[in-house]
């Protein structure tokens, strides 16, 4: 098959194509003909070298953590999948998502719905998964005020549409150029900044936080007792300030309330950009610039 990886840890210099053989699944696991994967900052972290300690990564290596797909073959003890069906999911340690075929847990797989393109389900289980993982460790009621640091991106914008589902009311902190976007999304927007969190009007319940450092550390005045705060950015400093990072579940359960949630129109993936396989380059050579608007998917096939 052919996938698109890295040899080293570095820059998008080491990116290449692979021509490598189509993997058996194991026990417990699928092979999926991929039809979609979504693009992430988490990505080109591991291609980096950034993410060595928490990703388990095999020179060279397929990019890429989620997608949606076909299942072609089924291991032994993969219980209630059938070659034929459509899934999406996370890809299992040592195989990548930007690829013609990969493997998937079936613990962490979940059946797509007909009326979800496949498109929108590779885009669920990294950066919707996490919006809907930290939201069910905040465990915010019925018009409580989650702040979200960072709300432009894909886990942002996730969290804020999630939230306001459940009656959250949401503030988020964003750059000028994304005011529109979070406002769209029923947000109360705050420029990003020196000095931002001056400009919040109300004491958050919960904090979600994207970006970590000083943006993190500045929301520190607006931490009042009982205020949760998880982040995904900084984890280290959010322990500091009684919260913690996020526990991902990555369960076929939690994939499928995120499609259920979707086909019923209450959360919208915003799907900017689509490329071929042939450019996974430029998909994730977009996504690091860091200012992309909804998310980007790669097509194959």
């Amino acid at each position: 098959m052919i996938a698109y990886g890295f040899s080293e840890y570095g820059g998008p210099e080491t990116e290449y194509f692979l021509d490598m053989p189509i993997a058996d699944p194991g026990q417990g696991q699928l092979l999926v003909a991929v039809h979609a994967a979504g693009v992430n900052p988490a990505d080109w972290k591991v291609r980096a070298g950034n993410r060595k300690d928490t990703v388990q990564t095999v020179l060279p290596a397929v990019l890429g953590r989620e997608v949606s797909g076909t299942v072609v073959q089924v291991g032994t003890h993969a219980d209630g999948f059938s070659v034929g069906d459509h899934v999406f999911g996370a890809t299992a340690a040592g195989h990548g998502a930007y690829a013609q075929y990969t493997v998937l847990n079936a613990s962490a797989t979940a059946h797509k719905p007909a009326n979800v393109t496949f498109a929108a389900a590779a885009t669920l289980p990294v950066a919707a998964g996490t919006a809907y993982d930290a939201l069910d460790q905040l465990a915010l009621r019925k018009e409580d005020t989650l702040l979200v640091l960072g709300a432009g991106g894909g886990v942002g914008s996730a969290a804020l549409q999630l939230a306001r589902a459940d009656g959250i009311d949401t503030i988020g902190v964003a750059s000028a150029g994304k005011r529109e976007w979070v406002t769209s999304l029923g947000a109360e927007f705050v420029e990003s900044g020196d000095e931002y969190a001056e400009r919040i009007s109300t004491g958050p319940n919960g904090v979600l936080d994207l970006v970590g450092g000083a943006t993190l550390r500045s929301v520190a005045p607006l931490v009042r007792a009982g205020t949760r705060i998880i982040s995904v950015a900084d984890p280290v400093l959010a322990a500091s300030l009684g919260g913690s990072g996020v526990e991902r579940n990555r369960s076929s359960d939690a994939f499928t309330r995120l499609a259920e949630l979707v086909a019923s129109g209450v959360l919208d993936p915003h799907i900017g950009h689509t490329f071929p396989l042939e450019r996974a380059c430029d998909a994730l050579a977009l996504v690091e610039t860091g200012h992309v608007q909804g998310k980007v998917v790669i097509e194959v096939g």
